[in-house]
């Protein structure tokens, strides 16, 4: 199929994105909105609490001078007060710009000068310093609030004096067309662009997945949000709750996910898929450490086959049973690490692949895949109950067209597609084209849509390698694969002009200290004393040949090396939503590459 459209089920009737925080508050008052992290516990702040709460800041910024149009960063981990923040801005009709918390100093003052913050709220001592450091630099900036130092209160007290009708009025004078917020994509190239997403955009797109996932998105369900609000992703899961009163938590502590998760007890979660990998592994590696490897083994192959009957004419009873057993002694520990209550999940930001989709829904952690970008207003394509393919991204949501181009590239029109770039018609022009009449932004990505509409991406325009003997090769194929072994925490395939395909690959530094006392090796050995080891190749060595198995010999990696390093967001090497940046680790890892094609690297 080269080209499809779905039909919209209808439209959102309001104007503005804060709506629903206002809306919630008059239908229904006393429902729990969201729950705060308030000591070792979590506290209740009903629909109406939280409705005052973003009113009195929407004052505050008013009597600080914010305005109409208006823009105001907001650089801050996933927290309660982002979400506060984000609503009273939206309020006024201003615009808010996200900052990852985690941004450069230069990043930082690129996005407020290009952006002409007014103003920015800040977390913490460390980003005000950042802020100081550049405001030479960002000469129409007047403002800094930082939220550890009382930002709520402070401006809660500001705007104690202006009657609440005054934000109304702004909020009744907000038209869909206008700018809502200006999201700087974080690139894996080049200076960020920023995209801009109207209220349409948002109401749109919250409009059409809470349509499609109703069964999450009600007042009976809850999720807790640790993805970062500075991402599309986790930004439309945020508004998508308040919306539908779907009780929102925040946290933004991954390291004690597990226990958050087990105290907050959400009904579904959110998370990108190397976060899934990493439950997955962990618990994988676990059983195997545990001497209960083979019952693990078992049970995940009966989850993935039962999973996969469940598409044709249903598990027989034998695989019922086993399926029974297993629930027993290994599944339901599993949804308990996910809180218990969890049911489903929702994934994005890059492909899940068949295997992990087929056995959480054999745990019984139904993983709704979909696809979108910053420019997309997050999904675009989305698996729903009613229309699940493990393995796609889904079919489009409402109101989408999509099409398939001669290359294979992805073009994407409909009301979630954004407006363009900010202030940057040149590059606004190359993603975005009149073809019959429409608008259709090229994604970048190359995909096939089967008889069903369902897409399945295949890989990165861009990343595309071609060899020397002309072999074109999706790396992410290779990638995904390699990745799912326990011990691996990222891939890079290269080959482009080469001979032959290879790969770097990273260890995983959880995983190191179990795989050293499984293999007999020092319990104290460095990651940087073992990059040559044998064992450690050949364990490494089933992750290549499991991957191979999905593509053709020419395609195959023939070489890989281990570096002594993992890539991380902190090292650089991963964005916030942790993409690898390609040409980046290429450029540093450029010696290593070399000696993969001259012969020095063992594989």
């Amino acid at each position: 199929m080269r080209e499809l459209t779905i039909p919209s089920a209808g439209t959102a009737k309001e104007n503005s994105a804060a709506r629903y925080v206002y809306e919630r508050a008059a239908s229904s008052p006393d429902n729990v909105a969201i729950r705060v992290r308030q000591g070792s516990g979590w506290a209740d702040v009903t629909s109406a609490e939280l409705a005052e709460q973003v009113g009195g800041i929407a004052r505050g910024l008013l009597a600080s001078g914010i305005d109409t149009g208006d823009r105001v960063a907001l650089m801050s981990k996933t927290r309660y007060e982002w979400t506060l923040f984000d609503f009273a801005i939206l309020s006024l009709g201003a615009v808010v710009v996200p900052i990852y918390e985690t941004s450069s100093a230069e990043q930082v003052q690129w996005i407020l000068a290009d952006s002409e913050a007014k103003a920015v709220v800040v977390e913490n001592e460390a980003h005000a310093a950042i802020v100081a450091e550049v405001r030479e630099q960002t000469p129409d900036l007047q403002h800094v609030w930082q939220i550890d130092s009382g930002a709520v209160q402070s401006l809660i007290g500001a705007g104690a004096e202006i009657d609440i009708a005054e934000v109304h009025k702004r909020l009744d004078a907000t038209q869909p067309s206008d700018l809502a917020s200006l999201i700087y994509t974080s690139g894996t190239t080049g200076r960020p662009k920023g995209c801009e997403l109207t209220h349409a955009n948002f109401l749109a797109e919250v409009f059409e997945i809470v349509s499609g996932l109703d069964h999450l998105f009600n007042a009976e369900s809850s999720t807790l949000l640790f993805l970062p609000i500075a991402h599309v992703f986790g930004r439309v899961i945020e508004i998508g709750a308040i919306a539908t009163g779907t009780t929102l938590g925040h946290t933004a502590d991954i390291r004690n996910l597990v226990a958050d998760l087990g105290v907050f007890k959400p009904r579904f979660v959110l998370s990108v898929p190397r976060v899934f990998e990493k439950v997955y592994n962990t618990a994988k590696q676990r059983a195997h450490s545990e001497g209960k490897g083979p019952i693990f083994d078992r049970a995940e192959r009966v989850a993935i086959a039962y999973s996969e009957a469940l598409d044709g004419r249903g598990p027989g009873l034998g695989l019922k049973l086993q399926h029974t057993l297993f629930d027993k002694l290994v599944y339901g520990k599993l949804r308990a690490a996910l809180g218990g209550r969890c049911e489903s999940a929702i994934s994005g930001g890059a492909p899940l692949g068949a295997r992990l989709g087929h056995f959480f829904r054999g745990i019984g952690v139904t993983i709704f895949e979909g696809y979108g970008l910053t420019e997309t207003t997050a999904g675009i394509f989305l698996n729903v109950p009613d229309k699940v393919k493990v393995g796609s991204v889904g079919r489009p949501v409402g109101g989408t067209s999509v099409r398939i181009a001669e290359d294979g590239e992805v073009l994407l029109s409909g009301p979630v597609v954004f407006a363009g770039y900010w202030r940057n018609p040149a590059a606004t022009a190359e993603a975005i084209e009149e073809i019959d009449g429409k608008r259709w932004f090229h994604s970048g990505d190359i995909g096939v849509i089967d008889n069903d509409g369902f897409l399945t991406i295949t890989g990165r325009k861009k990343e595309l390698i071609v060899t020397a003997g002309g072999k074109n090769v999706a790396p992410a194929v290779l990638e995904d694969r390699v990745r799912a072994h326990w011990l691996v925490s990222q891939c890079l395939v290269v080959g482009d002009q080469q001979p032959f395909i290879a790969a770097l690959i990273t260890v995983d530094p959880e995983s190191f200290p179990a795989w050293l006392k499984q293999a007999g090796k020092p319990e104290d050995a460095a990651m940087a004393d073992m990059v040559d080891d044998p064992d450690l190749h050949a364990e490494l060595q089933k992750a290549v040949d499991d991957a191979n198995k999905a593509v053709s010999k020419a395609e195959a990696i023939k070489k890989f090396t281990v570096l002594p390093e993992d890539w991380t967001e902190a090292t650089g090497q991963l964005t916030p939503s942790l993409k690898l940046k390609r040409n980046l680790v290429l450029s540093e890892c450029k010696d290593e590459i070399a000696s993969l094609y001259s012969g020095d690297s063992r594989s």
